[in-house]
């Protein structure tokens, strides 16, 4: 793999796991804790909602839903 989509799996591992341990989290709290762009965290958002590990009950809030994740 390439290092960056390693990077970006790593980054989106971590979201979901941040996520889970909080609660809800707005994405102004991802970008502050991660340190990266609004942009780049809406990106690996996109992702985790693409696979319904993720969703947002309110706009800007987001939280996991109950589906199973195994980890690897």
């Amino acid at each position: 793999m390439r290092p960056s989509t390693d990077r970006m799996i790593t980054r989106v591992k971590s979201i979901y796991f941040y996520i889970k341990e909080k609660g809800t989290v707005t994405t102004k709290e991802l970008v502050d804790e991660f340190g990266t762009t609004q942009r780049t965290i809406q990106r690996d958002l996109n992702v985790l909602e693409y696979n319904e590990l993720v969703h947002s009950p309110v706009r800007g809030k987001w939280s996991v839903t109950r589906k199973k994740v195994k980890v690897s």
